[in-house]
């Protein structure tokens, strides 16, 4: 706490520095001034206070004596650890979440930390591509920490989507729900969170429905394919990571009380598990299909390599027989059969064609040429 210390007096003097200007748009990213802060808001029974103020002066407001219904929302975007240090000792934030929330590359968790909650959100993106290739990059992953306590929500967010901007101005439409308190704002992220793995999934089965059709538009099969599907399925693995372990964090919001949820919100995450279990399975199954896909190219490919085995296998068996019979006559032997023979050439010649054209035509009886 000795270099904290320092580090609170440097952030909330450049707080008091940006009072007088305007808020940046969450959607933005970083704030006006290129800090990590890009919004600090006191809500009180679901309504926003007027006015910008630095995180002591709204936690101060929040906390002042007789004040209820009141919690403080900061947004941050990509916070080093010398811009996340003054606010974790303002609130008192955990020293391993706030470790976690500057470094990111979590896994999707919920941790409580005394009376405050830290929870690790993966936020995904559908990235556009004109044709799917072996490099092409299908989903782009970033992720939100969110801490939770009795009077605050601070948002960290890394990546540059997913950003809250626009769910900070719907929450601020339903007082109702802000009323709730902090953890009506964890809710609104998570199901935004959620509704955009929704979209995402839709986008990737459109590309798993283009190398469908390619694999089986091709019936001798192209080996070229699996590049293309095991990409594919490189970036499903992206979204899975993302989707999967966020059940087990759900499922305690929704079922385990917890003294910073209100026993109302609890049901709002019963919802946005049902709608991350749609997902889980639809991811699920986009993954064992897109190994049937796999398999299928693949069957097609050795199936294509054996059709050309038994053709060159046929057609060795043909030039075999006038090999055989040319070596024959080939050797220097002075006694031969028919050598002097006067109608010998044609004979040979009339034996090899007729071997020929027979083992021809039992091979193409067969299917094999």
């Amino acid at each position: 706490m000795r270099v904290i210390r320092p580090l609170r007096a440097a952030f909330e003097a450049a707080w008091r520095q940006r009072v007088a200007e305007p808020v940046a748009d969450v959607d933005d990213g970083g704030g006006p001034s290129g800090d990590a802060v890009v919004d600090c808001a006191v809500y009180r029974d679901g309504v926003r206070r007027p006015g910008p103020r630095d995180p002591a002066a709204a936690i101060a407001q929040a906390r002042r004596r007789g004040a209820r219904g009141m919690f403080v929302w900061i947004g941050l975007f990509e916070p080093t650890e010398s811009e996340l240090a003054g606010v974790a000792e303002q609130f008192g934030l955990h020293p391993l979440a706030v470790e976690d929330a500057v470094h990111a590359h979590q896994r999707p968790k919920l941790e409580r930390y005394d009376e405050t909650l830290f929870m690790v959100l993966k936020t995904v993106r559908y990235v556009s591509h004109g044709e799917l290739t072996s490099t092409s990059e299908v989903v782009e992953t970033g992720e939100i920490m969110v801490f939770v306590g009795a009077d605050f929500v601070i948002t960290v967010r890394h990546g540059g989507h997913g950003a809250l901007g626009a769910l900070r101005r719907e929450l601020e439409e339903s007082p109702e729900q802000l009323a709730k308190g902090p953890a009506s704002v964890l809710h609104g992220i998570a199901d935004q969170v959620v509704d955009h793995y929704l979209d995402v999934a839709a986008d990737v089965r459109e590309d798993i429905d283009e190398v469908e059709s390619a694999v089986f538009a091709d019936t001798r099969g192209d080996a070229s394919q699996v590049g293309r599907i095991y990409q594919l399925k490189r970036e499903l693995l992206e979204l899975k990571r993302a989707v999967t372990p966020l059940d087990r964090p759900l499922q305690q919001l929704s079922e385990t009380p917890i003294g910073v949820v209100h026993p109302e919100i609890r049901s709002y995450f019963r919802d946005v598990a049902d709608h991350l279990n749609r997902v889980s399975d639809q991811v699920n199954g986009y993954d064992a299909l897109i190994d049937s896909i796999l398999q299928a190219n693949l069957a097609q490919v050795q199936a294509t390599q054996n059709e050309d085995m038994r053709k060159i296998t046929a057609w060795a068996a043909i030039i075999a027989v006038p090999t055989m019979v040319c070596g024959v006559y080939g050797m220097n032997f002075r006694y031969m059969p028919e050598l002097e023979w006067r109608f010998g050439y044609p004979l040979v010649l009339t034996v090899i064609a007729t071997a020929s054209w027979l083992i021809h035509r039992g091979f193409r009886r067969n299917g094999w040429l």
